[in-house]
């Protein structure tokens, strides 16, 4: 592929637009983590990859922008391990994230030859340690990623009701919630491997103490932690993201009752960092073109 685009965010994220050796268009992103050297100046202390496992994508979350498009095609694996090996021109990375365009779960006869690539002593010699693959949750996909490997796994959640999930989240009418916390109880995430559950904070949605609540039932006894993320706001998409006050209150309740959580904050909104916006916006600018 070739790299069409590099946008640099003034928080210092970077997303790269690449473009396959069909045409299709797919985005990657490097989001930086800054700390203070020795001389109390500004130095990268985390460098984490987001790469994508499909070109567009078949579940249909209703706050997601690559789903917008559907599913165009699954990456293959050398375009996933390309993704990589692209974003290592700008930096020294730490981390990948598989949480870009795509459900990776659907593509799993790709991704895991990538990963297997990615983490072996014959390819680039990552840590599974320091990889985590997300999912919304597809019925036998899970058991299979779970088992392939000893990296960490996050489940987008979003709702702890089932069916106001499937409201947001379709894919839930095929492999419940509940489900796939049946299926997760019976690993162990109490060493190094971690299990993490994505929370997207909408307004009016999925934010009150009565969800909070919700949450801490649903999750009982499970070894985990919740990741709680500010809305990146998509044009067209009715939804809206949670004062910074909201976000820490939810926080603390959730954290004052055993439930480890953090916030993680919206990255690179200026650029257009949220999954499939920027692959969207360039397609719809050149079917303007005359």
């Amino acid at each position: 592929f070739e790299i069409l685009e590099v946008s640099e965010s003034s928080d210092g994220t970077k997303k790269l637009l690449l473009k396959m050796s069909d045409g299709e268009l797919v985005e990657t992103v490097i989001i930086p983590v800054f700390g203070k050297n020795a001389d109390g100046g500004k130095e990268t202390v985390r460098l984490t990859q987001c790469i994508s496992t499909q070109i567009g994508c078949a579940m249909g979350c209703a706050f997601c922008a690559s789903g917008s498009k559907g599913i165009v095609r699954s990456m293959r694996s050398d375009e996933i391990v390309a993704e990589v090996m692209a974003a290592r021109k700008y930096g020294t990375l730490t981390n990948l994230v598989v949480m870009g365009m795509g459900e990776p779960c659907d593509n799993l006869d790709n991704l895991l030859p990538a990963i297997e690539i990615l983490t072996s002593e014959y390819g680039l010699g990552w840590s599974p340690h320091r990889l985590t693959v997300s999912s919304v949750g597809v019925r036998k996909g899970l058991k299979r990623l779970l088992d392939a490997g000893d990296y960490h796994i996050a489940i987008s959640l979003h709702h702890p009701i089932p069916e106001q999930r499937k409201e947001i989240m379709p894919a839930e009418k095929g492999y419940s919630i509940t489900e796939m916390l049946e299926l997760l109880r019976q690993y162990d995430f109490s060493h190094q491997r971690r299990l993490t559950f994505e929370y997207i904070v909408f307004k009016g949605v999925n934010e009150t103490p009565f969800h909070a609540r919700k949450l801490l039932q649903l999750l009982k006894g499970i070894d985990c932690r919740i990741n709680l993320i500010r809305y990146h706001a998509i044009p067209g998409v009715p939804l809206e993201g949670v004062n910074e006050q909201g976000m820490t209150e939810l926080r603390d309740l959730l954290t004052k009752n055993g439930l480890f959580t953090t916030i993680r904050a919206s990255r690179g909104e200026d650029i257009f960092a949220a999954c499939g916006m920027l692959s969207t916006l360039k397609q719809e600018q050149e079917k303007k073109q005359p």
